[in-house]
């Protein structure tokens, strides 16, 4: 009887997936047991018996080693071979795509998106102290110091997890070079990315990047404001949670510490996540004598050296429309 037991337990277990089964995706959500497990493997015909997937999971030590996550398994897979996927881990991998230019409150719905964790969980983990101080991040954010990219996440991963990847990528993309050039034109790593993102903001076109970079540096170091209109779009964005793509006359008047129509010199912090060609732009800007752009047909800016000049091409521009 027991033998009997035991060979009815062999063939409910299956001999593995038939060619071309179909797939089966099955979540393995946190503190899952193994009980559990079992029934929704079944329910998807991944096992034929959670009695002997049980049996395999305890006599094999498995019991407290399933990893939580999205795994994929074709029908009729068996009991030993699901087993060894979910203790490796072998997840299912979620795809995060962060472009450049992106702002947290960005990131943040890009996140709960495609990994499903809560915006407001992401954004307070970007302003985790503990993690802003492990990544030596010299802001209360970490608000442009996470590397826009693709990244891979397995399903049921936190919000500290996906910060702590995004900013070691940052950091292992620096270049040490950027630091020792920033100290000799007097620049801080704060004041380089910060100035990055606007370039990042405002430059449609590749070749504008080190124009941009010229006119803000140029207005730093005569002291003109930089009246620049992403740190306002961000001023917006943080404070409605919503990003204005054009302004409004009135919206220059918005009171924050970011709005460089307002406020002298950098605003507190970057507005965005620069590309690498950025940084550059803003350590090795173009020399050129203009204080001014405006956006031209297709993107591409007009730059000016006098404001005379500037508000004639933003005529020229207009009467082209």
């Amino acid at each position: 009887m027991k033998y009997r037991a035991a060979a009815t337990l062999l063939l409910l277990a299956g001999c593995g997936p038939e060619p071309g089964a179909p797939v089966e995706r099955v979540t393995i959500p946190p503190g899952a047991t193994v009980r559990v497990v079992a029934e929704s493997l079944a329910a998807h015909g991944v096992i034929g018996s959670t009695t002997w997937f049980k049996l395999v999971a305890k006599v094999s030590g498995y019991e407290r080693k399933v990893q939580t996550g999205v795994y994929e398994f074709p029908r009729g897979q068996g009991a030993r071979a699901a087993l060894r996927a979910m203790v490796s881990g072998r997840a299912v991998l979620s795809r995060l795509t962060i472009p450049e230019g992106f702002t947290l409150l960005d990131m943040a719905e890009a996140v709960e998106k495609a990994l499903a964790i809560p915006r407001d969980q992401f954004l307070a983990a970007s302003r985790d102290t503990l993690l802003l101080r492990r990544f030596n991040v010299p802001a209360a954010s970490f608000e442009g110091f996470l590397r826009p990219e693709t990244y891979l996440f397995a399903a049921g991963v936190d919000a500290q997890t996906v910060i702590t990847e995004m900013a070691r990528t940052f950091q292992a993309e620096w270049n040490p070079s950027w630091d020792r050039s920033a100290e000799a034109q007097g620049l801080s790593r704060l004041a380089v990315v910060t100035l990055a993102s606007l370039v990042e903001a405002e430059a449609l076109v590749e070749e504008d990047r080190p124009l941009v970079a010229a006119v803000y540096r140029s207005r730093l170091r005569i002291g003109m404001p930089l009246q620049a209109d992403p740190t306002v779009q961000y001023a917006i964005q943080i404070a409605t949670g919503n990003r204005k793509p054009r302004l409004f006359d009135r919206d220059y008047q918005f009171p924050s510490a970011y709005n460089t129509y307002l406020h002298g010199g950098l605003p507190p912090g970057p507005v965005g996540a620069p590309s690498k060609r950025s940084i550059e732009a803003v350590l090795a800007p173009a020399p050129v004598p203009y204080l001014y752009f405006v956006a031209g047909p297709g993107g591409k800016h007009v730059f000016t050296r006098t404001y005379g000049e500037h508000l004639r091409a933003i005529r020229r521009i207009r009467n082209s429309q």
